[in-house]
């Protein structure tokens, strides 16, 4: 089984870059997210570690901090829509 490594730069949030590792049964085994909120953002990592990917996709897709139109979850789900969308180029 392979692994895959992917960064993604989110934008509109505070955080500066989304990095995680995947394998080909679509889990993620790792997320570290560069700036931002660093306790909630370790919390969210250590909660999506072992899940699949179309699940954090459900589940963080929309999510909204304050009055912005986007959040650091948001922008993981983004990150995680855009890595399917290119291996599916492949």
């Amino acid at each position: 089984m392979s692994v895959h490594a992917y960064q993604y730069i989110p934008s509109g949030v505070c955080s500066k870059k989304i990095i995680f590792t995947i394998d080909d049964n679509d889990t993620i085994l790792d997320l570290k997210v560069v700036g931002g909120c660093s306790g909630n953002l370790l919390g969210i990592s250590a909660l999506v570690k072992g899940q699949k990917r179309e699940d954090i996709i459900k589940k963080l897709s929309g999510i909204k901090c304050g009055q912005k139109e986007t959040s650091c979850p948001d922008q993981i789900s983004k990150a995680l829509h855009e890595y399917h969308k290119k291996t599916e180029e492949v």
